[in-house]
Protein backbone atom coordinates (compact mmCIF):
# COMPACT_ATOMS: atom_id res chain seq x y z
CA UNK A 1 0.00 0.00 0.00
CA UNK A 2 1.77 3.84 -1.11
CA UNK A 3 2.25 5.80 2.11
CA UNK A 4 -0.02 8.86 2.25
CA UNK A 5 1.79 11.76 1.13
CA UNK A 6 0.77 13.79 3.98
CA UNK A 7 2.63 11.36 6.58
CA UNK A 8 5.99 12.71 5.10
CA UNK A 9 7.50 15.11 7.64
CA UNK A 10 7.05 18.77 7.70
CA UNK A 11 9.71 21.05 6.19
CA UNK A 12 9.54 23.17 9.36
CA UNK A 13 13.21 24.19 8.91
CA UNK A 14 12.14 25.31 4.87
CA UNK A 15 8.96 26.83 6.17
CA UNK A 16 10.96 28.86 8.78
CA UNK A 17 13.23 30.75 6.39
CA UNK A 18 10.37 32.27 4.59
CA UNK A 19 8.88 33.96 8.15
CA UNK A 20 11.96 34.94 8.88
CA UNK A 21 13.00 37.08 6.23
CA UNK A 22 9.74 38.08 5.19
CA UNK A 23 8.84 39.72 8.56
CA UNK A 24 12.79 40.72 8.46
CA UNK A 25 11.64 42.81 6.13
CA UNK A 26 8.47 43.64 7.20
CA UNK A 27 10.81 44.83 10.73
CA UNK A 28 12.63 47.13 8.20
CA UNK A 29 9.56 48.81 6.72
CA UNK A 30 7.62 49.07 9.57
CA UNK A 31 9.09 51.15 12.84
CA UNK A 32 11.71 53.31 10.19
CA UNK A 33 9.98 53.63 6.84
CA UNK A 34 7.93 56.72 8.15
CA UNK A 35 11.37 57.89 9.50
CA UNK A 36 12.62 57.34 6.55
CA UNK A 37 9.92 59.44 4.54
CA UNK A 38 10.37 62.08 6.70
CA UNK A 39 13.61 62.66 6.37
CA UNK A 40 12.85 62.52 2.19
CA UNK A 41 10.50 66.14 3.07
CA UNK A 42 7.41 64.21 3.26
CA UNK A 43 4.44 65.62 5.61
CA UNK A 44 2.89 64.01 8.07
CA UNK A 45 -0.61 63.34 5.77
CA UNK A 46 1.90 62.14 3.13
CA UNK A 47 3.58 59.73 4.88
CA UNK A 48 0.30 58.14 6.34
CA UNK A 49 -0.92 58.27 2.95
CA UNK A 50 2.28 56.33 1.64
CA UNK A 51 1.60 53.73 4.32
CA UNK A 52 -2.12 53.41 3.57
CA UNK A 53 -1.17 52.81 0.29
CA UNK A 54 1.43 49.99 1.17
CA UNK A 55 -1.88 48.54 3.28
CA UNK A 56 -4.26 49.42 0.28
CA UNK A 57 -2.07 46.58 -2.32
CA UNK A 58 -3.10 44.12 0.38
CA UNK A 59 -6.81 44.19 -0.11
CA UNK A 60 -6.58 42.93 -4.14
CA UNK A 61 -3.27 41.56 -4.57
CA UNK A 62 -3.68 38.44 -1.76
CA UNK A 63 -7.13 38.05 -3.80
CA UNK A 64 -5.55 37.97 -7.20
CA UNK A 65 -3.07 35.12 -6.44
CA UNK A 66 -5.60 33.28 -3.58
CA UNK A 67 -7.87 32.97 -6.88
CA UNK A 68 -5.00 31.51 -9.48
CA UNK A 69 -4.02 28.92 -6.80
CA UNK A 70 -7.07 27.84 -5.60
CA UNK A 71 -8.14 27.05 -9.66
CA UNK A 72 -4.71 26.32 -10.29
CA UNK A 73 -3.97 23.60 -7.79
CA UNK A 74 -0.83 25.00 -7.09
CA UNK A 75 0.76 28.01 -4.63
CA UNK A 76 4.32 27.89 -4.20
CA UNK A 77 5.28 29.01 -7.75
CA UNK A 78 3.42 31.44 -8.12
CA UNK A 79 4.59 32.75 -4.23
CA UNK A 80 7.92 32.48 -5.93
CA UNK A 81 7.08 34.54 -9.11
CA UNK A 82 5.45 37.36 -6.48
CA UNK A 83 8.50 37.60 -4.59
CA UNK A 84 11.09 37.98 -7.46
CA UNK A 85 8.69 40.75 -8.71
CA UNK A 86 8.62 42.54 -5.02
CA UNK A 87 12.07 42.22 -4.99
CA UNK A 88 12.07 44.03 -8.51
CA UNK A 89 10.14 46.61 -8.63
CA UNK A 90 11.36 47.53 -4.85
CA UNK A 91 14.69 48.54 -6.82
CA UNK A 92 13.49 52.02 -8.02
CA UNK A 93 13.13 53.31 -3.53
CA UNK A 94 16.67 53.33 -4.29
CA UNK A 95 17.11 56.55 -6.25
CA UNK A 96 13.13 57.62 -5.98
CA UNK A 97 12.69 61.14 -3.83
CA UNK A 98 9.76 62.30 -5.53
CA UNK A 99 6.57 62.07 -3.55
CA UNK A 100 4.06 61.27 -6.91
CA UNK A 101 6.66 58.59 -7.73
CA UNK A 102 6.87 57.03 -4.57
CA UNK A 103 3.51 56.36 -4.56
CA UNK A 104 3.70 54.63 -7.86
CA UNK A 105 6.68 52.56 -6.79
CA UNK A 106 5.00 51.91 -3.31
CA UNK A 107 1.95 50.76 -5.49
CA UNK A 108 4.14 48.34 -7.79
CA UNK A 109 6.28 47.22 -4.95
CA UNK A 110 2.89 46.04 -2.48
CA UNK A 111 1.33 44.46 -4.59
CA UNK A 112 3.34 41.18 -5.39
CA UNK A 113 5.14 41.63 -1.74
CA UNK A 114 1.81 41.92 0.03
CA UNK A 115 0.49 38.98 -2.45
CA UNK A 116 2.93 36.35 -1.63
CA UNK A 117 2.34 36.18 2.19
CA UNK A 118 -1.38 35.12 1.97
CA UNK A 119 -0.81 32.09 0.13
CA UNK A 120 2.47 31.39 1.55
CA UNK A 121 0.24 30.88 4.68
CA UNK A 122 -2.30 28.24 2.85
CA UNK A 123 1.12 26.48 2.30
CA UNK A 124 2.19 25.92 5.74
CA UNK A 125 -0.96 25.25 6.69
CA UNK A 126 -1.39 22.35 4.20
CA UNK A 127 1.96 20.89 4.91
CA UNK A 128 1.16 21.06 9.04
CA UNK A 129 -2.65 19.28 7.90
CA UNK A 130 -3.89 17.90 11.05
CA UNK A 131 -0.69 19.37 13.36
CA UNK A 132 -2.05 22.53 12.84
CA UNK A 133 -1.74 23.63 16.74
CA UNK A 134 1.99 23.87 15.70
CA UNK A 135 1.98 26.79 13.27
CA UNK A 136 2.93 29.07 15.99
CA UNK A 137 6.06 27.25 16.16
CA UNK A 138 6.55 27.79 12.46
CA UNK A 139 5.87 31.69 12.14
CA UNK A 140 7.16 32.72 15.47
CA UNK A 141 10.53 32.82 13.18
CA UNK A 142 8.82 35.64 11.54
CA UNK A 143 8.82 37.34 14.88
CA UNK A 144 12.39 36.15 15.39
CA UNK A 145 13.07 37.78 11.85
CA UNK A 146 11.43 40.94 12.71
CA UNK A 147 13.21 41.34 16.10
CA UNK A 148 16.21 41.02 14.25
CA UNK A 149 15.76 42.92 11.82
CA UNK A 150 14.56 46.10 13.71
CA UNK A 151 17.54 45.22 16.81
CA UNK A 152 20.08 45.59 14.29
CA UNK A 153 18.41 49.23 12.12
CA UNK A 154 18.12 50.52 15.37
CA UNK A 155 21.75 50.97 15.59
CA UNK A 156 22.83 50.46 11.93
CA UNK A 157 20.45 53.74 11.30
CA UNK A 158 21.57 55.80 14.64
CA UNK A 159 24.94 55.86 13.17
CA UNK A 160 24.81 56.00 9.25
CA UNK A 161 21.08 57.93 9.16
CA UNK A 162 18.02 56.57 7.39
CA UNK A 163 19.39 56.66 3.68
CA UNK A 164 20.42 53.40 4.04
CA UNK A 165 17.03 51.72 4.94
CA UNK A 166 16.52 51.47 0.98
CA UNK A 167 19.51 49.14 0.32
CA UNK A 168 19.28 47.00 3.30
CA UNK A 169 15.05 45.93 2.56
CA UNK A 170 16.42 45.27 -1.16
CA UNK A 171 18.91 42.94 -0.08
CA UNK A 172 16.37 41.09 2.07
CA UNK A 173 13.34 41.07 -0.62
CA UNK A 174 16.23 38.99 -2.30
CA UNK A 175 16.79 36.88 0.72
CA UNK A 176 13.05 36.12 0.50
CA UNK A 177 12.53 34.85 -2.81
CA UNK A 178 15.84 32.79 -2.75
CA UNK A 179 13.93 30.75 0.53
CA UNK A 180 10.96 29.90 -1.73
CA UNK A 181 13.10 27.89 -4.35
CA UNK A 182 13.74 25.15 -1.06
CA UNK A 183 9.52 24.86 -0.12
CA UNK A 184 7.96 22.36 -1.44
CA UNK A 185 4.75 22.29 -3.18
CA UNK A 186 2.39 20.80 -0.42
CA UNK A 187 0.19 17.59 -1.18
CA UNK A 188 -2.91 18.77 -2.74
CA UNK A 189 -6.28 18.73 -0.11
CA UNK A 190 -8.22 15.31 0.11
CA UNK A 191 -11.32 14.56 -1.89
CA UNK A 192 -14.41 15.49 -0.02
CA UNK A 193 -17.59 16.96 -0.55
CA UNK A 194 -17.02 21.31 0.87
CA UNK A 195 -19.63 23.81 0.09
CA UNK A 196 -19.60 26.47 -2.33
CA UNK A 197 -17.66 29.64 -1.45
CA UNK A 198 -20.61 31.81 -1.60
CA UNK A 199 -22.84 29.91 1.24
CA UNK A 200 -19.64 29.87 3.56
CA UNK A 201 -18.91 33.64 2.85
CA UNK A 202 -22.28 34.52 3.40
CA UNK A 203 -22.55 32.97 7.17
CA UNK A 204 -23.34 34.99 9.69
CA UNK A 205 -20.21 33.68 12.06
CA UNK A 206 -17.89 34.34 8.81
CA UNK A 207 -18.96 37.86 8.58
CA UNK A 208 -18.96 38.99 11.81
CA UNK A 209 -15.14 37.28 11.86
CA UNK A 210 -14.38 39.12 8.87
CA UNK A 211 -15.64 42.32 10.25
CA UNK A 212 -14.31 42.23 14.06
CA UNK A 213 -10.55 41.30 11.88
CA UNK A 214 -11.08 44.25 9.79
CA UNK A 215 -12.04 46.67 12.95
CA UNK A 216 -8.64 45.03 14.88
CA UNK A 217 -6.44 46.04 12.27
CA UNK A 218 -8.24 49.57 12.29
CA UNK A 219 -7.11 50.01 15.71
CA UNK A 220 -3.36 49.16 14.89
CA UNK A 221 -2.81 51.88 12.55
CA UNK A 222 -2.25 54.61 14.37
CA UNK A 223 0.65 52.18 16.22
CA UNK A 224 2.00 50.71 12.59
CA UNK A 225 2.56 54.44 11.33
CA UNK A 226 3.60 56.58 14.13
CA UNK A 227 4.80 54.92 17.08
CA UNK A 228 8.31 55.55 16.18
CA UNK A 229 7.64 59.37 15.60
CA UNK A 230 5.65 59.62 18.95
CA UNK A 231 8.53 57.82 20.70
CA UNK A 232 10.78 60.02 18.76
CA UNK A 233 9.25 62.88 19.46
CA UNK A 234 9.39 62.18 23.79
CA UNK A 235 13.18 62.22 23.17
CA UNK A 236 13.87 58.43 22.39
CA UNK A 237 17.08 57.72 20.84
CA UNK A 238 16.53 54.94 17.45
CA UNK A 239 17.92 52.25 19.61
CA UNK A 240 15.57 52.86 22.56
CA UNK A 241 12.61 53.05 19.90
CA UNK A 242 13.80 49.07 18.22
CA UNK A 243 13.75 47.93 21.30
CA UNK A 244 10.49 48.65 22.29
CA UNK A 245 9.34 47.46 18.99
CA UNK A 246 11.40 44.12 20.13
CA UNK A 247 9.57 43.96 23.43
CA UNK A 248 6.44 43.50 21.75
CA UNK A 249 7.84 40.76 19.20
CA UNK A 250 9.65 38.96 22.05
CA UNK A 251 5.63 38.78 23.69
CA UNK A 252 4.60 37.72 20.64
CA UNK A 253 7.06 34.89 20.36
CA UNK A 254 6.40 33.58 24.07
CA UNK A 255 2.58 33.76 22.92
CA UNK A 256 3.63 31.77 20.21
CA UNK A 257 5.40 28.89 21.70
CA UNK A 258 2.54 28.49 24.50
CA UNK A 259 -0.50 28.72 22.29
CA UNK A 260 -0.80 25.35 21.52
CA UNK A 261 -0.60 24.86 25.32
CA UNK A 262 -3.02 27.46 26.04
CA UNK A 263 -5.85 26.03 23.66
CA UNK A 264 -5.93 22.65 25.76
CA UNK A 265 -6.61 24.67 28.98
CA UNK A 266 -8.45 28.23 27.79
CA UNK A 267 -11.73 28.27 25.19
CA UNK A 268 -10.54 29.68 21.78
CA UNK A 269 -13.25 32.30 21.93
CA UNK A 270 -12.42 33.52 25.16
CA UNK A 271 -8.50 33.88 24.22
CA UNK A 272 -10.28 35.59 21.66
CA UNK A 273 -12.25 38.18 22.93
CA UNK A 274 -9.60 39.01 25.57
CA UNK A 275 -6.92 39.72 23.13
CA UNK A 276 -9.51 42.11 21.49
CA UNK A 277 -10.38 43.57 24.70
CA UNK A 278 -6.70 43.91 25.59
CA UNK A 279 -6.19 46.33 22.90
CA UNK A 280 -7.96 49.20 24.21
CA UNK A 281 -6.23 49.39 27.36
CA UNK A 282 -2.94 49.19 24.76
CA UNK A 283 -3.78 52.45 22.31
CA UNK A 284 -4.67 54.01 25.40
CA UNK A 285 -1.75 53.63 27.59
CA UNK A 286 0.32 54.13 24.29
CA UNK A 287 -1.07 57.63 23.47
CA UNK A 288 -1.61 59.22 27.56
CA UNK A 289 2.08 57.70 28.75
CA UNK A 290 4.46 58.14 26.53
CA UNK A 291 7.13 59.76 28.98
CA UNK A 292 6.83 56.81 31.31
CA UNK A 293 9.28 53.97 30.04
CA UNK A 294 7.66 51.61 32.37
CA UNK A 295 4.17 51.86 31.14
CA UNK A 296 5.25 51.89 27.75
CA UNK A 297 7.08 48.43 28.10
CA UNK A 298 3.93 47.46 29.52
CA UNK A 299 1.87 47.97 26.53
CA UNK A 300 4.37 46.62 24.64
CA UNK A 301 3.93 43.52 26.20
CA UNK A 302 0.32 43.71 24.96
CA UNK A 303 1.32 42.97 21.69
CA UNK A 304 1.44 39.03 22.56
CA UNK A 305 -2.51 39.45 22.97
CA UNK A 306 -3.23 42.48 20.44
CA UNK A 307 -1.42 40.30 17.26
CA UNK A 308 -0.26 37.02 18.59
CA UNK A 309 -3.61 35.56 19.85
CA UNK A 310 -5.44 37.35 17.02
CA UNK A 311 -3.88 35.92 14.45
CA UNK A 312 -3.08 32.41 15.78
CA UNK A 313 -6.79 31.89 16.24
CA UNK A 314 -7.37 33.23 12.69
CA UNK A 315 -5.17 30.66 11.48
CA UNK A 316 -7.69 28.25 13.90
CA UNK A 317 -11.12 30.19 12.58
CA UNK A 318 -10.04 30.48 9.12
CA UNK A 319 -9.46 26.29 8.67
CA UNK A 320 -12.72 25.73 10.60
CA UNK A 321 -14.49 28.06 8.53
CA UNK A 322 -13.06 27.72 4.83
CA UNK A 323 -11.94 24.04 4.82
CA UNK A 324 -8.65 23.09 2.86
CA UNK A 325 -10.80 22.87 -0.69
CA UNK A 326 -11.42 27.18 -0.11
CA UNK A 327 -8.01 27.72 2.14
CA UNK A 328 -6.67 29.99 -0.29
CA UNK A 329 -9.21 32.20 -1.27
CA UNK A 330 -10.28 32.51 2.47
CA UNK A 331 -6.17 32.89 4.11
CA UNK A 332 -6.45 35.87 0.87
CA UNK A 333 -9.71 37.38 1.95
CA UNK A 334 -8.17 37.61 5.63
CA UNK A 335 -5.48 39.36 4.26
CA UNK A 336 -7.48 41.84 2.26
CA UNK A 337 -9.86 42.64 4.96
CA UNK A 338 -7.80 42.85 8.45
CA UNK A 339 -3.93 43.96 6.71
CA UNK A 340 -5.38 45.45 3.65
CA UNK A 341 -8.27 47.37 4.76
CA UNK A 342 -8.17 47.36 8.12
CA UNK A 343 -4.15 48.70 8.35
CA UNK A 344 -4.93 51.39 5.03
CA UNK A 345 -8.23 52.67 6.88
CA UNK A 346 -6.21 53.01 10.24
CA UNK A 347 -3.05 54.40 8.53
CA UNK A 348 -4.94 57.44 6.15
CA UNK A 349 -7.05 58.00 8.93
CA UNK A 350 -3.87 58.72 11.27
CA UNK A 351 -2.44 60.71 9.30
CA UNK A 352 -5.19 62.66 8.33
CA UNK A 353 -6.06 63.57 12.00
CA UNK A 354 -2.41 63.06 13.64
CA UNK A 355 -1.60 66.39 13.44
CA UNK A 356 -5.28 68.26 14.67
CA UNK A 357 -5.74 65.80 17.16
CA UNK A 358 -2.83 65.15 18.83
CA UNK A 359 -0.98 61.55 19.44
CA UNK A 360 -3.45 61.05 22.58
CA UNK A 361 -6.65 61.32 21.32
CA UNK A 362 -5.48 59.07 17.86
CA UNK A 363 -4.67 56.26 19.91
CA UNK A 364 -7.88 56.59 22.26
CA UNK A 365 -9.92 56.35 18.71
CA UNK A 366 -8.15 53.54 18.24
CA UNK A 367 -9.10 52.06 21.79
CA UNK A 368 -12.54 52.51 20.99
CA UNK A 369 -12.67 50.63 17.54
CA UNK A 370 -10.93 47.93 19.84
CA UNK A 371 -14.04 47.70 21.95
CA UNK A 372 -16.14 48.05 19.29
CA UNK A 373 -14.57 44.57 17.74
CA UNK A 374 -14.96 43.02 21.27
CA UNK A 375 -18.79 43.86 21.03
CA UNK A 376 -19.11 42.74 17.49
CA UNK A 377 -17.08 39.41 18.44
CA UNK A 378 -19.00 38.58 21.49
CA UNK A 379 -21.72 36.67 19.68
CA UNK A 380 -19.51 34.95 17.44
CA UNK A 381 -18.95 31.04 17.87
CA UNK A 382 -16.26 29.59 16.92
CA UNK A 383 -16.67 26.48 15.89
Amino acid sequence: MRKDSRSAAVPYARLAAFYFFYFASLGALLPYWSLYLRDLGLKPLQIGTVMALLSATKVAAPNFLGWIADHTGRRIPWVRVACLLAATFFLPFLYLRDYPKLLAATLAFGFCWSAALSQFEAVTLAHLHDRIDRYPWVRLWGSVGFIVAVLALGMVLDRYGTGLLPRVVAGILGLIWLSTQVVPEPPPPLQAHHEPWGRLLWRLKVLAFLVVIFLVQVAHGPYYVFYSLHLQAHGYSGALIGGLWTLGVVAEIALFLIFPWLLRWLPLRGLWLASIALGALRWHLIGHYPQDLVVLAVAQTLHAATFAVNHAVAMQLLRRFFGPRHQGKGQALYSSLSFGLGSMTGSYLAGLYWQSWGAAWVFDAAAGVSLLACLIALPVRTR
